[in-house]
């Protein structure tokens, strides 16, 4: 950013000190290297969008802050995690962290940051009126929940997932050798039959991915016994060890759940619904045909 587009911005900043604006919306759309930045005043109509470096933007932010009775911002959720939420709110913005969605619902085949932050500068507004449907947040959880769950059960996942792809990447190789098998052909008994079958050549080259697979499946389960050490011996019913200590490490904090039916959506129980005049179905829940939890 140039130092005339900075001046710029504390000239508007020092116009709304003046105005005495009651609250200033900020929506970011963060990258590594920059953050664009749309900010609402009042009811105004949303401006152009503002880029700033990481630095200058927080900088910035904090000019922010005696302006206006409240400042509201907001981002998706994405890569970046919640270290900018955290600093935001440690300067004094009310942040939220909301769920990544397509914002050009027109379909106009133009998107880049600045119309996707001034579509969100929108949603915002209304949000911060009153309208909580706007926007779709998400649970930010603490330091200590998300190094828990990032040490335990994210990194247990991420072996288990590294495992799989190194063993289905040498059984596509084998398929194409005329030579089909299971995804476990790595693992010693399957392995001292397969070999005899295949050529010297192609042996050695999945002797290379054997040493890396063992590696893993070592560490993977030092991680399963670890994460399973850590649950309760009293659970639920239908939960084992290892299920109940990755549920709770994701959920964080289950007194966010305030009633049965908040629990059943969040485990995939609820079906859904489509309904239009007299004509009203109900949807199986695709979470629940897969297993899958939503979060």
């Amino acid at each position: 950013m140039t130092k005339q587009t900075l001046n710029n911005s504390e000239v508007r900043a020092a116009q709304v000190a003046s105005n005495g604006h009651q609250a200033i919306k900020l929506v970011l759309d963060v990258h590594a290297e920059t953050i664009v930045v749309v900010r609402i005043l009042d009811q105004s109509t949303p401006p152009p969008a503002q880029k700033f470096t990481p630095t200058m933007f927080l900088e910035w932010v904090k000019k922010q802050i005696p302006l206006a009775d409240a400042v509201h911002s907001c981002y998706e959720a994405g890569p970046f995690g919640y270290g900018l939420h955290r600093q935001l709110v440690e300067l004094g913005t009310d942040n939220v962290v909301v769920q990544p969605v397509c914002l050009g619902e027109r379909h106009t085949g133009v998107n880049d940051d600045k119309r996707d932050a001034r579509e969100l500068a929108l949603r915002l507004d209304r949000y911060v009126a009153g309208d909580t449907h706007a926007l779709a947040t998400v649970h930010v959880p603490t330091p200590e929940e998300e190094q828990k769950r990032i040490q335990k059960s994210r990194q247990r996942e991420q072996l288990r997932r590294e495992v799989q792809r190194e063993a289905s990447q040498c059984r596509s190789l084998l398929l194409t050798q005329s030579h089909p098998t299971k995804n476990n052909w790595w693992r010693e008994t399957q392995w001292e039959r397969l070999q005899l079958k295949l050529p010297v050549w192609l042996v050695e080259r999945l002797e290379a991915f054997r040493i890396v697979l063992r590696t893993l499946n070592r560490m993977l389960a030092v991680a399963t016994t670890s994460l399973e050490a850590t649950a309760p011996e009293v659970r639920p019913k239908g939960l084992r060890g290892l299920t109940h200590a990755m549920i709770e490490r994701e959920f964080g904090d289950w007194h966010r759940l305030a009633n049965r039916r908040q629990v059943g959506r969040y485990t995939g129980l609820c079906g859904g619904l489509s309904a239009s005049g007299k004509t009203c179905h109900l949807l199986p829940n695709a979470e629940l045909q897969t297993g899958a939890l939503s979060n």
